[in-house]
């Protein structure tokens, strides 16, 4: 069931809608879920290490996050 108080926020993303998300240095250190996103029914934030490797994905929901430059 939606949260009655951000169900009909339009200004909030649904959180985890998306499986692969590019990200540029300019936005790191980057987490999932993303800026912007309605927090009530996702998982915690956690940090995403794309600096490392180029890519990483999101111990939580799985989501893809690749580095762009």
């Amino acid at each position: 069931m939606p949260n009655p108080h951000t169900a009909t926020q339009e200004d909030l993303d649904t959180p985890n809608d998306e499986t692969v998300h590019e990200v540029s240095r300019d936005i790191l250190p980057i987490h999932c879920p993303m800026p912007g996103s309605s927090l009530w029914n996702s998982h915690p934030r956690v940090y995403i290490p794309v600096e490392e490797t180029g890519s990483a994905s999101c111990p939580y929901c799985g989501c893809k996050y690749i580095l762009t430059d």
